[in-house]
């Protein structure tokens, strides 16, 4: 049966893909825990982040195995797979941090979180664009829409439960008081201002649960996932590149710079956007968390938009316009007064870094063909891993150090105007030998 044909259920796989994906997204809303842990357990803002750095590091590299795992045995059995193991160490991580500290969250959050993540993560992405060869700008940018929109409901019904409420005010107020005291050079004394073990007992429980509803929703939408019978074909066939192919191309490390950029960009702000929101805008932490909650959706609004606008104004140039627009909210968002203002910046941010993804997975079906594309896609994610991790090394070693971000503004702005130049470098590759 076509893919592409009336009767098709193709839609219907879609929503599936867009169901596990809104699972997957939650990882985009740690910000709104990294304040608590901060004051809940002494932690740096660099150790607050790293959880989530290690989780989108790992994350690349769980999407670079699923991706050739799914090549072989199909979408379903790996999304399933993965979204177990997402769920799995989420519930960890909220099950034992505050018995073993800092490093079980790194291995269960990060870690084992991370890579069952991408694993889940690769395989709707890769599959959705060989259900819509005809509009495949819309189509993966529809489904890892889904993974934007992770945050925003999640963000929408945490910051409303009482456990995150008991912690949100005491947490902002350890938080300002350490960065006074950098910013004036004096002792900060920790013990005056630190949450106790029983709120932050509530705090992990909403981890522990959570991982649970991963595990389940994730799960059950995961058995709905197939490739489209053309598929097989078009893989027995030999169509598009394999993945040797492709690592022989420059074109495929051209594509893993764009995406790296533009992670590297996005994940600085989101990594620390309810802190930032609330230094920036002047704003309570719990008035930070709420209003990041509702911009969250840019994030995946970006991705089907950006998706969409690329099917007709090319990939190239889609790119190149989406860092410039980030290169003037980089400069000007150090200096915007008031919360409508910082908040309208950090939405466009959001806008353009989903936009990164929604236009990355048909980027690489142009290039590379889909036959072998959860191999040579999940290679690209790779990229997301590092950015991820660069992106919240600089937000947290800027902000321990100046007790403000605003110092590392001006730098992903000036990375942002080279990135703008690279899509002009970037061709398409002739066709592989076995095409």
């Amino acid at each position: 049966m076509d893919a592409t044909a009336p009767g098709s259920n193709r839609w219907a796989i879609a929503i599936a893909g867009i169901l596990v994906m809104i699972c997957l997204g939650t990882v985009y809303s740690w910000s709104i825990f990294t304040n608590a842990l901060i004051a809940g357990f002494n932690w740096s803002t660099q150790q607050a982040t790293t959880p989530f750095e290690t989780a989108i590091f790992f994350l690349g590299l769980g999407a670079f195995i699923g991706g050739r795992w799914q090549d072989h045995v199909g979408p379903r059995t790996v999304t399933i797979v993965g979204a177990i193991v997402w769920g799995v160490g989420v519930l960890l991580a909220g099950l034992g941090t505050q018995h073993f500290g800092h490093t079980w969250m790194l291995v269960t959050y990060g870690i084992i979180g991370g890579f069952g993540n991408g694993m889940a993560y690769v395989t709707p992405v890769a599959m959705v664009t060989k259900w819509f060869p005809d509009m495949r700008g819309l189509g993966s940018g529809l489904v890892v829409m889904g993974f934007g929109l992770g945050a925003f409901f999640y963000n929408q019904v945490v910051t409303r439960m009482a456990a995150y409420a008991a912690v949100a005010k005491p947490a902002l107020a350890y938080v300002k008081a350490r960065d006074a005291a950098i910013k004036a050079g004096t002792p900060f004394d920790p013990t005056k201002y630190q949450i106790s073990h029983d709120l932050m007992h509530g705090l992990m429980s909403i981890l522990l649960v959570s991982g649970v509803v991963f595990i389940v929703l994730g799960g059950i939408a995961a058995f709905a996932l197939k490739n489209p019978p053309a598929a097989k074909a078009t893989a027995s066939a030999g169509g598009g590149f394999t993945m040797a192919q492709a690592f022989k191309t420059p074109q495929l490390y051209g594509l893993w710079l764009l995406l790296f950029l533009n992670v590297t960009a996005g994940i600085f702000v989101i990594s620390n956007a309810v802190p930032m929101i609330s230094q920036f805008a002047s704003v309570g932490i719990p008035t930070a968390a709420l209003w990041y909650g509702l911009i969250a959706v840019f994030n995946g609004l970006g991705r089907f938009f950006w998706g969409s606008i690329s099917d007709r104004l090319g990939r190239n140039l889609t790119y190149t316009v989406m860092y410039l627009i980030q290169v003037v909210i980089f400069f000007t968002v150090g200096h915007v007064a008031g919360l409508a203002g910082v908040l309208v910046c950090f939405a466009i941010v959001l806008l353009c870094y989903g936009g990164g993804f929604g236009v990355m997975p048909s980027f690489n079906a142009d290039y590379f063909g889909t036959a072998n594309m959860g191999e040579i896609y999940g290679f690209i994610l790779t990229a997301w891993g590092l950015g991820g991790v660069v992106g919240p090394a600089i937000a947290g070693f800027v902000q321990d150090r100046t007790g403000s971000y605003t110092g590392a503004l001006s730098a992903i702005a000036i990375m942002l105007v080279v990135a703008a130049v690279i899509p002009f470098l970037i061709k398409k590759p002739q066709a592989s030998a076995n095409a």
